[in-house]
Parts: C-alpha cells; sequence; structure tokens
C-alpha cells in the first residue's frame, strides 16, 4: 500500500446510474423517476456525487437534469451534481452551464489508439484540445474532472501519453482524475500496479477508479484501487452498465466496510430500497444470488444450516441480514429438516394443535412435494397441515367471486365479492389493468373488515414452455406484512385467476 495514503479512512463514491447506468440495453428513465432516484440517492443513501447525463443527448435529457438541478439547489446539493462532457469546441460547456449545471467531468483519451484510429488525431493534437476545453470550462465557471477513457488499455504501452495528459490537472486546477478500465479488462494485480504507478508519479493527486465488470472482477479491481491510494470509485445501483454492467453500490461499500480501513459515508441500511427501486423503474430484476441485495441471499434452504443458526448462529456471518433491515428466511423443499419446519412453525400460532408424529408428516410431505419441483411457502403449510390431519381446512377469508372487464380503451374494471367469517361483502372498482382493478375493490371490501391490504414487493409469472395460449399460469407474489417478506403462489389457466388466488393466500395468511 502506499505509504502516503495510510491515514486516510474515507472513500467518495460517484454514482452514476443516471449516466452510465441509462447505457443498460432497454434502459431508459423518464425525467420523473431520474429526480426521484437522484432524491434517493443524495438524502436517503447518502453517496457523495451524482453524474445526472451525458452532455447534448435529448431533450428529455435537459428536461430531467434540469429538474434534479431545480430540486437539488435549495436543498444544497448542486455541488454534488455532474455532468459528462465531451472535446467539442465548446458544446458540452455551453449545454452544461445552460441546465444550470457546476461541474463537467471532461472525456479525453485515454490511448493513443483511440486517437489515432477514432478521432483520427495526433495524441498532441487530441492533448491540445483538451488543455482548450478544460480553460474554456473553467472561463465559463464550471468545476473541471478529467475522465481518461480507455485508461486500462493505454496504461499498458501509452504511459507517456496519459502521464502528459495528467499534467493538464496540475495548471489547470483540474479537481479529479477519473481512469476508466471502459472495457473491464485489468485483474486485481495490474489495477494495483497501474494505480501505484500513477500514485508514484502524481503523489497526492485525487484518482477515481471507473471500473466495468466483463471479467466479474470489478469489485476485486476497485479493492485493489483503494488499498493502492485511490480517492474515489464510481459506481451504479444494482451493477447497471453497457455489457456487463459497472461496480454495483452495495458490494463495494461492503467489501470496503468490512475488508479495509476506508469508510464511506452509504447508509448501508438503504441498500435494499435503493436496489428495488431502481430494480422497478429499470425493469432489470436482480439475479436471485446477487451479493447484498438478491432475492435469496439470505435464505436457507438446507436443514443443516437451519439447524446450525438455531444452535448457535453457526451459518451467520458480517453480512447479517438485519445490517441492511431485511431478515433470514428459511425455504421448504425437499433438502428441508426438522430444524427448518421448526423454525417456520414457531410463528404459526395453529402449529401447537399439531403432534409430534404429524409434525414428522408435515416434514414429509414437505419433502415429497419438493422432489416435484413444487414451491413450498409458510402461506402454504396450514393447507398442507390440513391434509396431514386429514382435516379439511376451512378458509376464514374467502373471495367467492372476482369479475373483470378490460378494454383497448380506458380502464379495466372489477367486481369482487368476498366472505369473512360469514360476514359477504362486495365491491366493484376502476383500475390499470385486471388485477390492480381487482386489488383497489378487494382493499375496498378489507376495509369494511377493518383490514389492511398487506404491500405487493414483487410479481412475477411463470409460463412452462411450448407457447400454448392455454398454459397452465402460475404467479408467485411477494408481500410485505408484519415486518416480514411473504411468498405466495397461485396457479390457474387465466393469468389474472392466478394471481387472484395467490392474494387470497396471502390475506388468509395474514388474518390467521
Amino acid at each position: 500500500m502506499n505509504n502516503k495514503v495510510k491515514h486516510h479512512s474515507y472513500i467518495e463514491i460517484l454514482d452514476t446510474t443516471l449516466r452510465d447506468g441509462e447505457q443498460t440495453p432497454g434502459v431508459s428513465f423518464s425525467p420523473q423517476e431520474k429526480l426521484e432516484i437522484a432524491r434517493m440517492l443524495l438524502t436517503r443513501l447518502r453517496v457523495d456525487r451524482l453524474e445526472l447525463a451525458s452532455a447534448r443527448v435529448s431533450e428529455g435529457e435537459e428536461q430531467a437534469v434540469k429538474e434534479i438541478i431545480r430540486w437539488a439547489e435549495p436543498h444544497g446539493f448542486l455541488r454534488q451534481l455532474e455532468i459528462l462532457g465531451f472535446i467539442d469546441n465548446g458544446k458540452s460547456v455551453s449545454w452544461i452551464t445552460g441546465v444550470g449545471g457546476k461541474t463537467v467531468n471532461l472525456v479525453a483519451k485515454g490511448s493513443v489508439d483511440h486517437c489515432r484510429l477514432q478521432l483520427k488525431k495526433t495524441p498532441a493534437r487530441h492533448i491540445d484540445e483538451v488543455d482548450r476545453e478544460i480553460r474554456r470550462a473553467i472561463d465559463s465557471g464550471l468545476e473541471v474532472n478529467l475522465y481518461l477513457e480507455a485508461w486500462s488499455e493505454g496504461i499498458k504501452k501509452d504511459l507517456p501519453f496519459i502521464c502528459d495528459l495528467i499534467k493538464l490537472t496540475d495548471s489547470l486546477n483540474v479537481k479529479r482524475v477519473m481512469l476508466a478500465d471502459t472495457l473491464g479488462l485489468l485483474c486485481p494485480d495490474e489495477m494495483e500496479r497501474y494505480a501505484q504507478w500513477m500514485l508514484s508519479i502524481f503523489p497526492g493527486k485525487h484518482f477515481e477508479f471507473h471500473g466495468h465488470n466483463d471479467y466479474g472482477l470489478v469489485t476485486a479491481n476497485s479493492l485493489a484501487a483503494v488499498k493502492a491510494g485511490f480517492s474515489g470509485v464510481h459506481t451504479t445501483i444494482n451493477g447497471l452498465g453497457e455489457r456487463t454492467g459497472n461496480q454495483p453500490l452495495a458490494q463495494l461499500v461492503v467489501t470496503l466496510h468490512d475488508f479495509t480501513q476506508f469508510r464511506t459515508k452509504v447508509v448501508e441500511k438503504e441498500l435494499q430500497h435503493a436496489s428495488g427501486l431502481i430494480q422497478s423503474f429499470s425493469g432489470k430484476r436482480c439475479p436471485w444470488n446477487m451479493p447484498v441485495v438478491g432475492s435469496d441471499v439470505y435464505t436457507h434452504t438446507c436443514g443443516v444450516h437451519a439447524d446450525g443458526d438455531q444452535k448457535g448462529n453457526l451459518y451467520g456471518s458480517l453480512l447479517s441480514p438485519e445490517r441492511f433491515g431485511r431478515q433470514r428466511d428459511i425455504a421448504l423443499g425437499k433438502l428441508a429438516g426438522r430444524a427448518s419446519v421448526e423454525a417456520i412453525l414457531e410463528d404459526a400460532p395453529w402449529s401447537s394443535a399439531l403432534t409430534p408424529e404429524q409434525k414428522e408428516h408435515l416434514l414429509s410431505e414437505i419433502i415429497r412435494l419438493g422432489d416435484k419441483k413444487k414451491t413450498v411457502s409458510a402461506a402454504d403449510l396450514p393447507y398442507i397441515a390440513a391434509g396431514v390431519k386429514k382435516t379439511p381446512l376451512k378458509k376464514v377469508f374467502q373471495i367467492t367471486a372476482a369479475d373483470f372487464t378490460s378494454k383497448l380503451h380506458g380502464l379495466a374494471s372489477s367486481h369482487v365479492a368476498v366472505d369473512f367469517n360469514g360476514r359477504q361483502v362486495e365491491a366493484s372498482a376502476k383500475g390499470d389493468g385486471g388485477y390492480d382493478a381487482f386489488v383497489k375493490a378487494l382493499k375496498k371490501c378489507l376495509k369494511e373488515f377493518k383490514l389492511t391490504m398487506p404491500k405487493l414487493v414483487d410479481y412475477e409469472e411463470r409460463i412452462p414452455p411450448g407457447g400454448r395460449t392455454d398454459a397452465i399460469v402460475e404467479t408467485t407474489i411477494t408481500w410485505s406484512y408484519g415486518g416480514r417478506t411473504h411468498i405466495t403462489t397461485g396457479v390457474d389457466s387465466d393469468q389474472v385467476l392466478a394471481a387472484v388466488a395467490a392474494t387470497e393466500k396471502m390475506i388468509n395468511f395474514m388474518v390467521q
């Protein structure tokens, strides 16, 4: 490690979800979504800086940036907003000053090949143009950071060219130098070596690492850069970005906090909220096993693990679910053991009536269903237990009727009838689609019983492959209720009725 930076304990985070994250195929945030994301990143997650956009992209982008700046200025966040600009004879600078921006991240080429082959210019001419663009930005009142695109390629053979570019920052009062592994080509050993080169040539310079994840090494590379002495790292929520994406924020934060003396301002308990918001706005789901924020990363499937946790938290780690505002879950299936079933039954008031033999039969039935690839959740247990006891389970809450009307133009409508402990209620509502109309009508019914609808967290439909229009649909809904996450599944040949079945199961689980 560079001895000059050992005393530093703070790493700046520049989040570029709103700029580089939008380079993810199929992702485009609306101005309203961009504003909500910016507010979340700065006020709840508390990242240091945001890269909002690229200059001169579109009218929609200009509107979004103006709205964010309009909100940020009275709240004291204006200097934390940055916009990507280009070496374009002042066009980017004019665009940024026009929208009210205060900081430009100027992109220069970090490789001689990029100068000669892409720009058709000599390295000397490019350096001269970068010099003029920086002066133009400063004269316009902007703070300037210098981005070296494809630095990871240029550092291997174009070190003198890179050094000449960085020397500009000394004389022109450029605040930060951002070094990009644009194609995700580096391994951690190389990253540490090249970072040390930079810091030995330019001691005390504020360098930041902008990494991509093409080899799955971006977090390791970011860690190497920080340990070598870099002062900042660029991230996106959920690792959004071109190809395999950028440095995921959550993974960087926990890695720095748990494996180094360095710290960030990021609020760890907000990481899950941020991930969910970006999944919703981007339409890009996280992998189920994505570190920290994946849906299944705090779920034990193996009964041995559940047993070890019960006897002494033997399978816990620093990455506890409580640290991130989540809870440990137990999955039921063919690998479930007695400890798994016992742990879930602890929260089920009806389970006290089960004999030890019936609990063993319940476990056997869960394993049998798991062998058939059936999904079993806590909400399914009362039904399975009723079968084990050979006593029919009377639903406390029943949806006795659910009618839907959809229109090509206009809102869908639904009429719902329910029975709760023998009392019947009906209601109608309109909504944005059949299920939305059904939920709004159901909420009216629940209100009559002084019940509140659990919060819908996720909604997923699965249709077997084959392309048949009459295929059975399995709808899985994730709910938040009582401070915990619950999952219910409904099956029907009608997609909306499958969701209705999953919803009825959740309401029964809630009232019981």
